[in-house]
């Protein structure tokens, strides 16, 4: 599978074919950014409460509903739009430094109703040389049913909020 989207005005992005591995498959992206790698890696790992200002047409609310902003363990609270419907999720965070990593794992949420399990891995890339700073985004998802679709939508929806970042 190889999803085309299209060329993106202010990122660049390739996306790769899914993989499978067991029941779990995986969709993945790399998104070029404009920003440097480390403040990038700042907003997703401990500033997610900035998301909704910055792509205000896509997330709507962030809140921490245990811990804090910065702490792996924490759990947040979204509201968000994917194709025309507001949906929530409750996601757990967990945050690796020396990797430059973040993964949100979804504890409840509309998500949930489509996929059995549904992880969202952030690793951003510093540029080497002369490279562009990278952000990977990975979605890991088990279907419900074998017939299910791939959550391509929430793929594009997460480079969309990093065109408007």
């Amino acid at each position: 599978l190889y999803v085309v989207v299209e060329e993106l005005e202010y990122i660049e992005m390739a996306l790769s074919s899914s993989t499978t591995t067991g029941n779990l498959e995986t969709l993945e992206a790399v998104v070029e950014i404009k920003s440097s790698a480390d403040k990038m890696y700042s907003l997703i790992s401990r500033e997610h409460h900035k998301v909704p200002t910055a792509s205000s047409d896509n997330v709507h609310d962030v809140a921490v509903h245990e811990g804090d902003w910065e702490t792996s363990g924490s759990i947040k609270l979204w509201k968000y739009t994917i194709d025309g419907t507001v949906e929530t999720l409750k996601e757990k965070v967990e945050i690796d430094e020396a990797n430059k990593r973040v993964s949100l794992t979804a504890l409840e949420g509309h998500v949930l109703d489509k996929y059995r399990s549904f992880k969202l891995i952030y690793h951003v890339i510093p540029k080497s040389n002369e490279g562009a700073d990278l952000v990977k985004v990975s979605l890991e998802y088990e279907k419900h049913n074998e017939s299910d679709q791939p959550p391509n939508n929430y793929l594009s929806f997460v480079v969309n909020i990093f065109k408007d970042i």
